[in-house]
């Protein structure tokens, strides 16, 4: 009995009203963050869950509250977010991209703030291709005279 109450619970998805919200993408890596912003009480919703659950680490939760703390704002914005592409670390970066460009599209004064902790830039760090004739993108493979 219980097992199944537990199983719908899952199944089930979150119907969340977020006509009036702000919408931007952020990106990490290969990673791809659909942000949806609004006034509210400081909910975050990522892929159908909240955020405690679908991030496990505890700097992976402080990375993703950190926009918030900044405009000294932690419980005045819902977040719902679809995240694809990557691990957790990119998803973060992604979600924590997102946000900024939302909150600035609310308040354009933010921008200033937002900037100089270097969160509105795309960070475009990818890692390098791996080339023929080597080991990884540079290493080679071990040099033997004899």
């Amino acid at each position: 009995m219980e097992s199944t109450q537990i199983s719908n619970k899952k199944n089930s998805k979150l119907n969340l009203d977020f006509k009036d919200s702000k919408y931007a993408t952020g990106r990490r890596k290969t990673s791809i963050a659909k942000i949806w912003l609004k006034k509210g009480s400081g909910k975050i919703y990522v892929n159908g869950k909240n955020y405690d659950e679908y991030f496990l680490r505890d700097n992976h939760k402080m990375e993703l509250l950190r926009p918030f703390e900044i405009i000294n704002q932690t419980s005045s914005y819902d977040v719902r977010c679809n995240v694809k592409g990557g691990g957790h670390t990119g998803q973060v970066g992604a979600m924590v991209h997102g946000i900024s460009k939302a909150l600035i599209q609310f308040d354009s004064e933010l921008k200033s703030t937002l900037k100089k902790e270097k969160l509105t830039t795309r960070d475009s760090r990818a890692v390098e291709r791996k080339k023929y004739g080597r080991m990884k993108a540079r290493r080679s493979y071990q040099f033997s005279k004899r």
